[in-house]
């Protein structure tokens, strides 16, 4: 979601952090803002739309001279964009400026204290009320100093959260907090920093303290210390970020969606063969064992959005070869839903950036019942990482584009491995069918990168469909499953409206839809309901819909009945999933570049969703 920087150190902090909030834009956002510290004064400067306007109104950030400084990209929640209710937020008395991340729950009591207190309130936010918090702490007992005074409004402020505080008369110290929404900070030479997430401060050190829950960090040029929340000091780990800065680049691609869909291959292959020795699965589970496996009763896939769509698919080969009942739960909905969790649970847990708070709360509730809780995640390092009993990272590298795709594809890859270890330690695999199975998947990264260079032809069906206004996807079985997270692709960067259903369930409403001239994208690749599915693709085109085929290679029937085709290579039918989303992937990319939309930052959407 939104993004937050800060810097303290010899150099101008405006436009340093300027150009780091440009490495958080495809966070999303729709207004953005910056505080720097110059003397015992704080200057805000805040605007509605891009980084473009921010720079245009501080000169790029020369005209806001000063050491210390905190910057800011919102995604709106409380209060419409514009340039008021942008962060940063400067308290009433002009002593604190402050940037948020997450929901300031109970901001109305909070509010109502304060106004007590004298205080008035310029905007429709709830960070505005955590400035005022800070700030009437701080000046109740002041001897006592910022850290004790955020500390005090820490413990009355229920939420999500993560700060970046600066404050007037402290123009060399730089504040940090959080809980429940990732923050990091920077360890530089002579400089420090803090930001949302690892891109931001790349240029400048590769060294980094990822916070915990209730960490205050407290930064000066030459130093950071972190506390808990008590004020013990806290001696913690520094990683070194691994991958180049150049990842985190477009790399020669107009979009980094586009480059990621085409890293796809190389990516399936990082995730995979690490995890393969010797013939066998080795996933590096320290606490669920084999025991564990058999013992289970019922697994619970928890995740949102296209990793939900990545549960939706693991639950037909989880099922399949452990003969284990698998339920795949949006986390927006697990932890309300009173489930049915025992000690014999497994809870499959899985965010690409090990931040979704959604995600967090279900896997929180998973284990207080008792659940075994298996993560699958990409950042190291992150919270739900931290908080799971295991955890398999895909080791996807950055994905910056909002609409995940390779991401997505390295889950499904995870879900494969997981799918066949479970079976075989469940006995439900063979040596000879693992081996077997392990092939197909080694074969995988080869025919994704071929499929991907007939990109061509997907742009020149995308041309034939970008003006639709509807779009409906078809499939059975796994192609049910992903034609989800097709029409979530299409959907996310196209803004065409466009949904999934059953193909099964044409006939219980859903062709009363369905118009002379609709399209439906009809997914053929699972071959037991192949007949089932040229029938329903004829239901469609009796009714004058135009119907575009995905199949394999030599399907029979598909080519007489559909009215366009995108072709996949044959392979062994338990990695067809993977190779039948890149079609679909590039379809709703290059509906989305002929429609002139903002590929990138589609509107209204953030990459990392850290608030309910």
């Amino acid at each position: 979601m939104c993004g937050i920087v800060g810097y303290i150190g010899p150099k101008q902090a405006a436009p340093l952090i300027l150009e780091a909030l440009e490495k958080l834009e495809y966070r999303g956002y729709d207004s953005s803002g910056i505080a720097i510290a110059d003397g015992n004064k704080l200057g805000v400067v805040k605007a509605k739309g891009r980084l473009s306007v921010l720079e245009e109104m501080t000169d790029c950030g020369r005209a806001l001279p000063g050491c210390l400084g905190i910057g800011h990209t919102r995604w709106a929640t409380h209060g419409e964009p514009n340039d008021v209710n942008a962060h940063p937020h400067l308290s009433q008395h002009g002593e604190v400026a402050l940037v948020h991340n997450g929901i300031v729950e109970n901001y109305i009591e909070l509010r109502d204290f304060l106004t007590e207190q004298g205080y008035s309130f310029m905007s429709e936010t709830d960070t505005e009320i955590a400035a005022n918090l800070v700030e009437h702490l701080y000046r109740s007992n002041r001897e006592d100093g910022p850290e004790a005074a955020i500390r005090e409004a820490l413990s009355l402020i229920s939420g999500a959260f993560a700060l970046g505080i600066i404050f007037a008369d402290h123009p060399d110290t730089l504040y940090a907090v959080r809980k429940d929404s990732p923050l990091i900070v920077g360890v530089g030479k002579g400089e420090n920093f803090i930001a949302s997430d690892v891109p931001a401060i790349l240029k400048h050190t590769r060294q980094v303290i990822r916070l915990d829950e209730y960490d205050m960090a407290v930064l000066t040029a030459g130093s950071v210390k972190i506390y808990n929340r008590y004020g013990e000091e806290l001696h913690k780990n520094i990683e070194h970020i691994q991958w180049d800065a150049d990842a985190a680049e477009k790399g020669g691609y107009p979009h980094f969606m586009l480059k990621e869909i085409m890293e796809q291959p190389d990516v399936i292959r990082s995730t995979v063969r690490p995890r393969v020795r010797d013939g066998r699965i080795d996933l590096g589970l320290s606490h669920i064992s084999p025991d564990d496996i058999m013992a289970c009763d019922r697994i619970f896939i928890v995740a949102c959005g296209s990793a939900s769509y990545v549960g939706q698919v693991a639950k037909h080969y989880i099922e399949r070869y452990t003969r284990i009942p698998v339920t795949v739960e949006l986390a927006s909905e697990f932890r309300y839903s009173n489930p049915i969790v025992t000690d014999r649970t497994i809870a499959i847990v899985i965010s690409q950036s090990g931040e979704t708070i959604d995600t967090l709360f279900a896997l929180r509730e998973a284990k207080s019942r008792g659940a075994h809780v298996l993560s699958i995640v990409n950042v190291v390092g992150s919270t739900i990482a931290n908080e799971s009993e295991d955890v398999i990272y895909t080791w996807a590298g950055p994905e910056i584009a909002v609409a995940t795709t390779k991401a997505y594809s390295a889950q499904l890859s995870v879900c494969y491995l997981l799918a066949l270890y479970m079976g075989h330690c469940r006995h439900m695999v063979s040596d000879s069918e693992l081996k077997d199975f392990l092939n197909a998947i080694e074969e995988l990264p080869g025919l994704m990168r071929s499929l991907l260079e007939k990109s061509d032809y997907i742009k020149y069906l995308a041309s034939l469909h970008f003006s639709c206004r509807n779009i409906y996807f078809i499939g059975r079985n796994i192609d049910h499953a992903l034609a989800l997270e097709g029409s979530l692709k299409l959907k996310e960067i196209s803004y065409i409206f466009s949904e999934a259903y059953p193909a099964g369930e044409l006939k219980h409403g859903t062709i009363s839809l369905i118009e002379p001239g609709s399209l439906v994208v009809a997914l053929c690749t699972y071959s037991p309901l192949t007949e089932k599915m040229i029938s329903n693709m004829r239901e469609v085109k009796a009714r004058g819909a135009v119907v575009l085929a995905l199949a394999t290679e030599g399907t029979p029937g598909v080519e007489e009945t559909a009215d366009q085709v995108m072709w996949i290579p044959k392979t062994d039918p338990f990695v067809l999933p993977s190779l039948a989303i890149l079609p679909l992937q590039l379809f709703a990319y290059y509906v989305a570049l002929l429609k002139g939309c903002d590929i990138d930052k589609p509107r209204n959407l953030a990459k990392s969703v850290t608030v309910e």
